[in-house]
């Protein structure tokens, strides 16, 4: 597990330092993956010594580990909490297309951590873990929808919640048809909005 800062009475400043080195640590993995992933590089990036690091990450897996809550903890807001569950789900499904559009580094790191992740227990259990809030949200809304008649009631929730997960990273290794891809995935789960019916 990755050390806990504000436990060991690390400064705002040496709380800064570590944000830094986890962000350095994103943008090297965007850009060489894992393979290309190298402390002393990291530590290069941020202008502190190789050792330095170590005051902040015990080792490699704990700053991977950081990396991984970085880039899930900016979904956290990309469920709209109010309207409908069609409405909640089109808006999630409409946020997701334009952050893979707008933040296409984001979205290749985030796969790079999947592909890890498929050969490393440590790793995908980090990010089951990160991305469980992701699929508790997508759950809610399925529910509420089951009871409201938006979807029926034999609708699997947790293949339902798999299926917009799939799809999403999915589409987000091709960001010039992600918001195609997505925006059929929406007609195809919640039917066209209102004013398209019209």
């Amino acid at each position: 597990m990755a050390h806990d800062t504000r436990r060991r009475g690390v400064s705002s400043a040496g709380q800064e330092r570590r944000q830094a080195l986890v962000e350095a640590a994103f943008h090297r993995l965007g850009e060489k993956g894992f393979e290309g992933l190298r402390l002393r590089e990291v530590a290069a990036d941020v202008g502190v010594d190789h050792s330095t690091i170590h005051h902040y990450f015990a080792t490699k897996q704990d700053l991977i580990e950081a990396v991984v809550g970085f880039v899930t903890r900016q979904f956290w807001s990309s469920t709209p909490t109010v309207g409908t569950p069609a409405d909640r789900l089109r808006g999630h499904l409409d946020v997701l297309a334009q952050r893979i559009v707008d933040e296409p580094g984001l979205h290749a790191v985030l796969r790079e951590l999947d592909l890890r992740a498929t050969r490393d227990p440590a790793i995908r259990a980090v990010i089951a873990d990160h991305e469980h809030g992701w699929r508790r949200s997508l759950a809610d809304v399925f529910s509420e929808g089951i009871l409201s008649g938006a979807w029926a009631p034999e609708l699997s929730v947790d293949a339902a919640v798999e299926l917009v997960i799939a799809a999403a990273k999915g589409a987000s290794l091709g960001p010039e048809s992600s918001a195609e891809v997505l925006g059929l995935l929406r007609v195809l789960m919640t039917g066209p909005p209102a004013v398209d019916r019209q």
